[in-house]
């Protein structure tokens, strides 16, 4: 009930704002910029991976009860430490400038939510001023730099209140696109302004908002500054000194994470070896993430691979997913598969250009009603209590990545059934 009041007096505010689905995107869409939509839309080369974390959700089906529905459910959760509300948490996205307000906008939105934040290196708004706005945040990393540098950034993580670490290794710098790639400046200066101003006032709504501000939007990296106030690097200043730094091994993980000291969560799995050699570095949690379909074509969807990670190293590390979630129930079918909880990019970023702070919020009170109703349906009293048997799953959904092949009709070796290769079913009238 209070829930229900709560986002009844949130529509009535935001008006003609309000939104009934994750895909703002048609908002977004439509107030933002063409090259500043498609850099949100992304993906890599022919868009594989990215159509496949859509479709896979669309694959499994539930299995609900008819009668005994519980009148109360318990959507909350913890991750890596931190008590959340629901058990979604946004994604670390870099340089959220589809708003003026960017991360800091989103991070007041997941605190009024209850749920945490990650932020990214690569955001254009300070660290500081994001813990400021939601004390759950964790901090985003990739391995770039020498080490005496990213301990420096670590460091300023740490001072700010960063609650954990997250690194994200996964990227093969795959540049084209056949739908075209978003021409993105390296800065917003007078000759870039004159080029892009026919695009701003045919988007007059994005272009009142950084206008009120009387700034542009702004293509640096302050998380990335050097300690002694020199200037911060311009975006693709940043993803350059990335794309030329030496790939980490799994002793400079062990490292990273033996100098932060504190939760630390390994961002981009997709092998089950990988897994399990993630949890000999000691890392304290991984998430299942494809990197939204902008890595490698053609790798499987997120939420495929899930159940065999799940399976194998879940009783030893928190297993989270990132990729694909459009929809509560999404959410609910990862839980079902063995994650704790999910991250979203997207889909937040989609909310932030349609409204701001209010679009953020708007998301997460999509998702937040999707999964309780489907809770409700399955006859579930928490999203702690659900396993694969909630879902209709069809053979061949799954991938095993980096796992040997078990021979047909072989059993795991575990009977928990939220760490067991997802059950197959074929579904009935």
């Amino acid at each position: 009930m209070l829930f229900d009041q709560l986002v009844h007096g949130d529509r009535q505010a935001m008006g003609n704002d309000w939104f009934e689905s994750v895909e703002a995107r048609r908002r977004a869409k439509r107030r933002l910029p063409r090259p500043v939509y498609m850099a949100l839309v992304a993906g890599s080369e022919r868009g594989l991976t990215l159509r496949d974390n859509l479709a896979a959700f669309g694959e499994l089906g539930f299995a609900p009860f008819v009668a005994g529905l519980l009148g109360e459910r318990d959507l909350s959760t913890t991750v890596l430490g931190q008590e959340l509300a629901l058990p979604v948490m946004i994604s670390p996205t870099g340089v959220q400038a589809v708003h003026p307000e960017g991360e800091v906008a989103v991070a007041r939105a997941a605190a009024a939510r209850g749920t945490a934040m990650a932020l990214s290196s690569f955001a254009s708004k300070p660290i500081e001023e994001v813990v400021a706005a939601n004390p759950r945040t964790f901090f985003q990393t990739y391995w770039t730099a020498p080490r005496d540098q990213l301990l420096q950034r670590l460091e300023r993580a740490r001072a700010a209140g960063a609650v954990g670490l997250i690194l994200t290794l996964d990227w093969s710098f795959s540049h084209g696109r056949d739908w075209g790639s978003p021409h993105i400046p390296d800065q917003v200066d007078l000759r870039t302004m004159a080029r892009f101003a026919p695009e701003a006032l045919a988007h007059p709504r994005w272009f009142l908002r950084w206008a009120r501000t009387g700034h542009v939007p702004d293509l640096t990296v302050p998380n990335l500054a050097p300690p002694d106030g020199g200037p911060a690097p311009t975006f693709f200043g940043a993803y350059g000194e990335w794309m030329q730094s030496p790939a980490a091994t799994w002793d400079d993980i062990t490292w990273l994470r033996e100098q932060w000291g504190g939760p630390f969560l390994l961002k981009g799995v997709m092998r089950v070896d990988d897994a399990r050699r993630a949890v000999d570095a000691g890392v304290s949690a991984i998430s299942v993430s494809n990197h939204g379909g902008n890595n490698l074509d053609g790798t499987p969807a997120a939420i495929r691979a899930l159940p065999a990670i799940a399976e194998a190293v879940g009783d030893q590390v928190e297993v989270l997913l990132d990729g694909g979630i459009r929809r509560g129930s999404d959410v609910v079918k990862a839980l079902a598969l063995g994650a704790r909880a999910v991250m979203i990019g997207r889909a937040s970023l989609w909310g932030l250009a349609a409204n701001g702070q209010a679009g953020v919020e708007n998301v997460l009170d999509i998702l937040r009603s999707g999964i309780d109703s489907a809770l409700l349906g399955l006859r579930k009293a928490s999203v702690r209590d659900l396993t694969p048997d909630d879902l209709v799953i069809l053979p061949g959904f799954a991938r095993r990545l980096g796992a040997p092949v078990e021979e047909p009709g072989a059993r795991p070796a575990t009977t928990d059934p939220r760490h067991r290769p997802a059950e197959t079913a074929t579904p009935t009238a």
